[in-house]
């Protein structure tokens, strides 16, 4: 498996992952009664986009790292996998 593909792997899971890891600890501003006017009060207080940043990445890397071990154990084959269109059928 190539550097590029690993990469391209990483890259998706990661955007994926960010979904993922946005709402954790997220406490709102009409939760925490403190609403700024002019804001929506559902707008995070303190969004920590720092430390869910490197959460995503930590948990990009194992995910990667998982789906590259996949590929390239022979665990799961292109065979195996489902094909959209089969060129056997026409």
């Amino acid at each position: 498996m190539s550097i590029g593909a690993v990469v391209a792997i990483y890259f998706i899971v990661w955007w994926v992952s960010l979904f993922a890891v946005l709402p954790w600890g997220v406490r709102s501003q009409a939760e925490s009664a403190d609403v700024t006017p002019g804001t929506d009060p559902g707008a995070p207080v303190r969004p920590h986009l720092l430390r869910k940043a490197l959460a995503t990445s930590l948990l990009a890397a194992v995910v990667t790292a998982g789906i590259v071990y996949l590929i390239t154990s022979g665990v799961i084959l292109l065979e195996d996998l489902p094909m959209p269109f089969d060129a056997k059928r026409g």
